[in-house]
Parts: structure tokens; C-alpha cells; sequence
């Protein structure tokens, strides 16, 4: 890619994936993520390449395979050669982005299109939500993609079973529940049930959101970036070209440190020279949820 490729170089904010199947729930989750549609209404990201969304309100682009860029009009990103564009570049002012980007990925299993459009995305990303659809939760084709993913990007990844509400007794959901963490031990960082479109509909009434299985997912979420900005700040490679069973190697760690997050260094290091600390005021984490949180 070009260096106008937003790939190293630079303090970054961790990447979040947002992945599933066709119809898993991806469109909700960024509708509820980013508190508004960011796609116009006749759009749907299945049928684009992978739309990479940060904040701002900067004009939008396709990142073309060969690395040049080109302006696009939102309303038009159907037109966007699928096969001829790494990404689209979208910038959207919502709470969420400025914490992280988010990266809506097509659905992995359209036999419309080439796997090869969202896999050679999967390098930038630091991490992924998963959607899998309730009524068929984690199929294999399912786990043979998840198959290939490093640990780095597994371990901060989140598993949604979406539409949830669609299994009516307990003993369904009890059941589905079961086996999908079975399937998926150590593969997540964490197993969410959840209605998308529920949580969606909530609103400010806070009983509807819990009744969602919302709040819980919304947490771990609120955690993953923290954790995940702190490792973006010293990291010029995302998570992904971590290889299974390495820790980040030292070759990538950053020289020069963001400036917020060497002045925490700094401040630890007076700590173990000073029998009385000052306070440290160089925190790295998001102040304040990104989302409502329960």
C-alpha cells in the first residue's frame, strides 16, 4: 500500500473488525455502536468492500489495491469497484470513534463475492466483534475463518450471538449458549447474547437495554479499548501480524512514545525513585463510556 494507506506511522487508535455472516447483525451493531445509521438508508455494507470508519468529517475515499486513493460520494458507494478497492474510507463524527475505528467488514460467506476482498483487510485489524446469528450460532464455516486468526487478535476479540430473542424457551437458549462456548473456548475474550435490534429500540429506558443483553457486551467493550489504546500507543503493527504464541516483539515497540503515554513512563519512574509519589496524570485510558454502559 502507499503511505496515504492508513496502515503505521504514527500514534493510531486501535481497529475493531465487526465480522459474521451474511445477516448476522453487523449493519445493527454499527447502527448502535455509532448511536446513528453511518451508511445511507438504500446502502448496506454487504454488498461493499470492507468501510473503514473514523472520526471526522473528512470526504470519503476508496483506497484502491494498488495503494492510490480517489474521492467517492456517500451517496454512490454502490458504484465502488469491489474488486479494485482495499477499503472505503468513511468519516463520521460519533462518540465511538474517537476512541477507535471501526472497520465494517461484507459478510464472510457471500458467494458473491471473493473472499480476497475482506481478507487482505484483516492485516490492519486489532481486534474483531463477531456476530453469529442464534438460530444457527457458529457454524463451521464460521470457525474456519476464525481458525486463521493470531492469538493477539483472539484475545481481545468478542463473540455476539445475535438475535437471541429469536429462541423463545430457556432450554434453547440455555442449550445454544452451551455448545458455542464449548466450541469456542479460548477463542474469545468473552461470549455475548444479545438483540441487536432490541437494544436498538431501548432508548433511554434502562429496563429494555439489560432486557437486550446489551449492557454486559457494551462493558467488555468499554474494557477491550482501553486495553487495546494502551497497546496501539507503542505499537507500529496491529495486533495481526502478531503470530500465533509471540508476544510483541521488541523490534516494533515504538521510540518515541505518544506524548500522554511517556509522561505516564516518566511518572512511574519517579514513583520507584521517590519514597513519596506525585500523582500521576498521564493516563492513556478513554475517559468516560463510549456507549451507555449498565
Amino acid at each position: 500500500m502507499s503511505e496515504e494507506t492508513p496502515t503505521t506511522g504514527g500514534p493510531r487508535k486501535p481497529r475493531i473488525a465487526l465480522m459474521g455472516e451474511f445477516s448476522a447483525g453487523k449493519s445493527t451493531l454499527s447502527n448502535l455502536l455509532m448511536g446513528s445509521r453511518p451508511l445511507p438508508e438504500k446502502v448496506t455494507a454487504t454488498r461493499l468492500s470492507p468501510v473503514w470508519m473514523s472520526q471526522g468529517n473528512d470526504t470519503p475515499y476508496r483506497i484502491g489495491t494498488d495503494g492510490t486513493t480517489e474521492p467517492i460520494s456517500i451517496d454512490q458507494l454502490e458504484s465502488v469497484p469491489v474488486e479494485e478497492t482495499f477499503a472505503i474510507r468513511l468519516f463520521v463524527d460519533a462518540d465511538i470513534l474517537s476512541v477507535c475505528d471501526l472497520i465494517d467488514f461484507p459478510g464472510i460467506s457471500d458467494p458473491n463475492m471473493s473472499s480476497e476482498v475482506w481478507e487482505r483487510v484483516l492485516p490492519e485489524v486489532d481486534a474483531v466483534i463477531w456476530c453469529t446469528h442464534a438460530t444457527q450460532a457458529w457454524r463451521q464455516s464460521e470457525a474456519a475463518v476464525w481458525d486463521t486468526m493470531p492469538d493477539a487478535v483472539r484475545n481481545h476479540s468478542i463473540l455476539l450471538v445475535t438475535r437471541f430473542d429469536k429462541l423463545t424457551s430457556e432450554r434453547d437458549r440455555s442449550r445454544v449458549i452451551k455448545r458455542v462456548s464449548r466450541e469456542t473456548a479460548g477463542l474469545f475474550s468473552g461470549i455475548y447474547p444479545v438483540s441487536l435490534l432490541q437494544a436498538l429500540a431501548a432508548g433511554e429506558d434502562q429496563d429494555r437495554w439489560d432486557a437486550s443483553g446489551a449492557g454486559p457486551f457494551v462493558n467488555r467493550l468499554i474494557e477491550t479499548i482501553e486495553t487495546l489504546t494502551k497497546i496501539a500507543a507503542r505499537t507500529e503493527l496491529p495486533l495481526y501480524n502478531i503470530p500465533n504464541g509471540q508476544p510483541i516483539p521488541d523490534r516494533i515497540l515504538r521510540s518515541v512514545a505518544p506524548r500522554r503515554v511517556q509522561r505516564s513512563r516518566d511518572g512511574e519512574a519517579s514513583k520507584r525513585e521517590r519514597p513519596a509519589a506525585e500523582p500521576d496524570t498521564g493516563d492513556t485510558t478513554p475517559q468516560g463510556p463510549i456507549l451507555r454502559s449498565s
